[in-house]
């Protein structure tokens, strides 16, 4: 039995988009789901639209659907508490930023500008009905050296991509956490208007 996302909405102080406020972070996958390409596509395409600091681009993706070569890689490589629960996800994706040019430019914005390709990523991923959990639990030296990384990129965080599945076939304590309140600070406690009084 699956969890209904609408059901788990924020319960935000001011309205935003459904698209944001159902978008939330689960571990339970559908083994079985095979990721459409279509889909895929729209979120990568979306991630190429974000903006960069004069428009460097400074992202790259590096794709492994679930029984691949490159699935296998970067699962490997994932924390053992993220390895708990990631092997039934129908993608995994190692966010890349490019830290320089190949002439040694610093791109100083270069890790920003990956998050925020992500996050378009994430919000396109959850429109076209399917879930991603970011997750920064992982050996970056590793996907480096699995995947002949150059010294100016460096893995930032991998995203597991993927259909809802059954929180029952998660092991505690993730069973639990998937069905927990959703919560935030309240703006109050991260917006500041004047003197930093936050």
């Amino acid at each position: 039995m699956s969890i209904d996302s609408a059901a788990r909405a924020a319960d935000t102080a001011a309205p935003i988009l459904p698209v944001l406020s159902e978008r939330w972070s689960p571990r339970a996958f559908d083994p079985e789901a095979v990721l459409p390409e279509g889909r895929l596509a729209g979120a990568l395409e979306a991630a190429r639209w974000s903006p960069s600091a004069a428009n460097t681009q400074p992202w790259r993706f590096i794709i492994g659907r679930r029984g691949t070569k490159a699935f296998d890689k970067i699962f490997t490589n994932l924390a053992e508490g993220n390895r708990k629960w990631a092997g039934s996800v129908s993608a995994l994706v190692v966010n890349v930023a490019e830290l320089r040019r190949d002439d040694g430019t610093e791109l100083r914005w270069a890790e920003y500008d990956l998050g925020q390709a992500v996050a378009n990523f994430s919000v396109q991923a959850h429109h076209e009905g399917l879930h991603v959990h970011q997750m920064g639990g992982f050996d970056a030296e590793a996907i480096r050296t699995a995947f002949d990384l150059p010294d100016r990129f460096c893995a930032v965080s991998v995203t597991a991509v993927g259909t809802i599945g059954d929180p029952a076939a998660l092991p505690e304590p993730y069973r639990e956490r998937e069905s927990a309140p959703r919560t935030r600070r309240p703006l109050s406690d991260v917006v500041s208007t004047g003197d930093w009084e936050i």
